[in-house]
C-alpha cells in the first residue's frame, strides 16, 4: 500500500512540474537588479546592475578554466546592464581585457558582491532544498 502511495506522489509531482508555470530555466533564466552603494552616491542617483542567472554548468566551467579572477568573470557574464564590455568603459577605466576594465571600475568587495548575486540567480550560495520528514 505504501509503495502505491510513494508512486502516485512521483506521478502527481511529474504533473505539477508539466504545469506551464514552471518554466525550462535553460530558456527563462532569473535576474534581478542590485544597486552599487558607493557608484550611486558618487553619481547622486542609483547605479543599478541588472544581473541574469547563468545556464547550468556556466559557473562551473568558469571556475575551471578561470584560476583567478572567476569572481570577475562570473560577474562578466551575468551582467545584462550595464554592459561590462562596452568600449566606452573600456576607454573611460582602460585595462586590457574586460576583466581589467571591470577590476578598475568596481572595488574588490563590490566585484564580489555582485558576482555572489550572480551566483545566488543561479541557486548556488543559498538553500535551495529542505528536508521532508515522513508523516
Amino acid at each position: 500500500m505504501e509503495d502505491v502511495k510513494k508512486e502516485n506522489q512521483q506521478t502527481d509531482l511529474v504533473s505539477l512540474l508539466l504545469r506551464p508555470e514552471v518554466p525550462n530555466v535553460q530558456k527563462q533564466l532569473p535576474t534581478a537588479r542590485y544597486k552599487v552603494k558607493r557608484l550611486s552616491e558618487l553619481l547622486g542617483t542609483d547605479a543599478v546592475f541588472t544581473l541574469r542567472a547563468l545556464p547550468y554548468g556556466k559557473v562551473q566551467k568558469l571556475r575551471e578554466s578561470m584560476a583567478d579572477d572567476v569572481s570577475v568573470h562570473i560577474l562578466l557574464q551575468g551582467c545584462v546592464n550595464p554592459v561590462l564590455k562596452d568600449p566606452a568603459l573600456k576607454e573611460k577605466f582602460g585595462g586590457a581585457t574586460p576583466a581589467e576594465t571591470v577590476k578598475n571600475m568596481l572595488l574588490p568587495g563590490e566585484i564580489e558582491d555582485l558576482s555572489r548575486a550572480v551566483e545566488r540567480l543561479c541557486g548556488f550560495r543559498r538553500i535551495t532544498i529542505e528536508e521532508v520528514k515522513n508523516g
